[in-house]
């Protein structure tokens, strides 16, 4: 039987993480006894306090155990944790994290989770995740870390993460083929109405343009970018605006942005193509000319590469007007 623990932090978490976590891996236990078989998991709630309020006291959670009283553990499991004191408030888990971790424990984070594990240094140099609108923050302060914003779960090392808010589920369910199989994940799918097998959060990606930087003119020309994306706007154009030779200015666009100043562009065509896929009824050739594309394959390359679907798949998602054809 493998021991897992949810753990339950001092301050403002998830408690929807904790909860769903809960249930989906106790649900695994009843499978197995619906089919004879004896339960996968002791599932625990674990935290440094015995009594936690959640969410300024509108949630008390008791927990089954304090980390003092777990000698060992298979599988640790931290949810989103908010607020700027969230390491502070929480930092006495973490010597114990780490002795698991070096003793062959697995720890899985959800969401902003990962902030705490970066922080705890369990991400240097390790490939991970979070919520995509934190991605810009997460890069700034861990830049040891490997994030891919991209991706809605992330495994290596014997680290797990997922990326924002409910894609949490979809790394349960991982889990759960991990330890389970895919016979048992299939049904615990079906029974949550989870959609297996999903691994990318570009489709959820709402682009805002990186601006937590002091660059002032880096912002200029971003401000320029996002009012004159339907023209052709070339990386000398830029640098001759702003006075700056061309490799300083791309040098300093990536640095302040992570963004290289054509996958800036890129972005900011394909958000404003999102934009009108989303609410009008124009078709998606008359919205690839009206962002600045000629190329209809560019066009549709780009946008697939950046919110991981087509054009026409993503009208059908999110637009209701198609949805209701």
């Amino acid at each position: 039987m493998k021991h897992i623990s949810i753990l339950v932090p001092i301050g403002h978490s998830s408690v929807t993480n904790i909860e769903g976590t809960h249930q989906v891996f106790n649900e695994v236990n009843g499978i197995c006894r619906s089919m004879g078989k004896d339960p996968l998991f002791k599932v625990q709630l674990v935290s440094i306090s015995n009594e936690v309020e959640q969410r300024n006291g509108l949630f008390t959670i008791r927990p089954d155990a304090l980390i003092k009283d777990i000698k060992k553990t298979d599988l640790i499991i931290v949810p989103a944790i908010f607020g700027d004191d969230a390491f502070d408030r929480n930092k006495a888990f973490v010597p114990w994290m780490i002795d698991q971790y070096k003793n062959g424990t697995e720890i899985a984070s959800f969401c902003l989770g990962s902030f705490f594990l970066a922080s705890a240094g369990l991400l240097d140099g390790k490939q991970c995740a979070t919520h995509w609108r934190y991605a810009n923050e997460f890069r700034a302060k861990f830049p040891n870390a490997n994030l891919v914003d991209d991706k809605i779960i992330t495994a290596d090392s014997g680290i797990y993460t997922s990326g924002g808010a409910y894609s949490y589920t979809n790394l349960v369910v991982y889990l759960v083929e991990k330890y389970a199989g895919r016979d048992v994940a299939i049904l615990i799918s079906k029974a949550f109405m989870i959609d297996i097998d999903r691994h990318s959060q570009s489709p959820f990606i709402i682009f805002e343009g990186q601006k937590a930087h002091e660059d002032d003119a880096i912002k200029q020309a971003q401000d320029f970018i996002e009012k004159n994306y339907q023209e052709k706007i070339t990386v000398d154009q830029l640098a001759n605006m702003l006075a700056v030779g061309r490799r300083n200015f791309e040098r300093r666009f990536k640095k302040a942005t992570a963004n290289t100043v054509v996958e800036y562009i890129q972005r900011v065509k394909i958000e404003a193509a999102k934009k009108s896929l989303e609410s009008s009824r124009e078709n998606v050739n008359e919205v690839m000319y009206k962002v600045g594309y000629n190329d209809n394959k560019a066009f549709r390359a780009t946008f697939k590469k950046i919110t991981g679907i087509s054009p026409m798949e993503y009208r059908t998602k999110y637009n209701k007007e198609a949805i209701a054809v």
